[in-house]
């Protein structure tokens, strides 16, 4: 390990921020147990001490038709196509009664970007889940599909969002994110929000109250130079909203045979879990993604830095999951990891379950 890496891992324990020039060092150079004792040391500083958070939501998907044909993505469906669907007000319904009877009070409700919807179909949704499930909480949407909205009716993303929140939108994800480097988004796909376009339409957001979840999605063309370009846009998005409530690393899952992805083992998902706890000075909670990476990588994280585990998750279509299925799984696998488990909400409140 050279002198300049750890003369930037003991800044970093010492409270001082780290520049996007040391962060590429530390991902190029930097010994995976140093970036992971390091990270460790400010894992106990920023969270609680040998405690673990989780939460529990049910993510309803109302759209499977997408216009914006991401490379990657195998959920999705044109108009056209057998396969096609929107669920009916009814059908969503249904669905938050389900998860309301399993004590489940938190919805995530995201799909495809379908200009075909009208806008009243997302307020009345919103509106209609409050009123007949109070105490729900809805995270909904992201940065595409709003931007989407606000061209197809003609009004800003401000407007947008203001009639979102009225109608019961509480919190906002960072969905889309990907790599967020013009090359990548021209890769990945090139019909989705430009990465100013997302870190505006995020900005916006946040900065009305909402809070926000970010994320990187890495493990195809991405070189280290896009991965800290990307992690140094999220750090200015929390300086400039004080909103991003916390960050996750995702890698790539094979869906399609247009997009070939590169193996992420465990020892670089945990130098990427640790590195993120040190440069985001200012964003509190690291999640480790069970959904993608399985309990053993996962478990390993929360001592590389991570504070709080993504699952579980009710009805996941999306992504091909290896987390847990209930709350009482989510406990045991915390404390079979050395921690204390704490049931937060999707804003990080603990102790409440919307």
């Amino acid at each position: 390990m050279s002198t300049n890496i750890l003369k930037i891992c003991q800044s970093a324990e010492n409270g001082l921020r780290i520049t996007p020039k040391e962060a590429l060092a530390l991902w190029k150079e930097g010994d995976i147990y140093t970036l992971g004792k390091t990270a460790n040391v400010i894992r106990e500083k920023k969270a609680t001490p040998g405690v673990v958070s989780y939460t529990v939501f049910r993510i309803i998907n109302y759209t499977d038709i997408c216009s914006i044909d991401c490379s990657f993505c195998s959920f999705k469906h044109k108009a056209s196509e057998i396969g096609g669907y929107v669920l009916s007000e009814a059908e969503i319904l249904e669905k938050v009664g389900e998860s309301y009877k399993q004590d489940c009070l938190q919805v995530f409700f995201q799909g495809g970007v379908n200009p075909s919807i009208p806008m009243e179909y997302y307020t009345g949704i919103l509106s209609k889940i409050h009123e007949k499930f109070p105490g729900v909480h809805i995270r909904a949407f992201s940065p595409i599909e709003v931007l989407v909205m606000a061209k197809t009716f003609h009004k800003s993303v401000d407007a947008v969002l203001d009639e979102l929140i009225e109608a019961g939108l509480q919190s906002f994800p960072g969905a889309g994110a990907e790599i967020l480097t013009d090359r990548m988004r021209h890769i990945l796909s090139d019909k989705k929000a430009s990465p100013a376009e997302w870190f505006e339409t995020m900005k916006v957001a946040l900065s009305k109250g909402l809070k926000g979840s970010t994320n990187i999605v890495w493990g195809s063309a991405e070189t280290p130079e896009e991965i800290i370009e990307h992690l140094s846009m999220i750090r200015r998005l929390q300086d400039e909203t004080g909103n991003v409530v916390s960050f996750v690393p995702w890698t790539f899952q094979q869906q399609t045979k247009d997009f070939p992805i590169r193996h992420v083992n465990n020892m670089e998902y945990l130098k990427m879990v640790a590195l993120a706890r040190i440069f985001f000075d200012n964003i509190p909670n690291i999640e480790t993604s069970l959904m993608v990476k399985g309990k053993e990588a996962g478990e390993m994280a929360l001592h590389f830095g991570a504070n709080d585990i993504n699952s579980p998750v009710i009805e996941e279509k999306v992504l091909r999951s290896y987390g847990l299925k209930s709350a009482a799984e989510a406990e045991s696998f915390i404390q079979q990891s050395g921690f204390s488990p704490l049931r937060r909400n999707l804003n990080y409140e603990p102790g409440k379950k919307s």
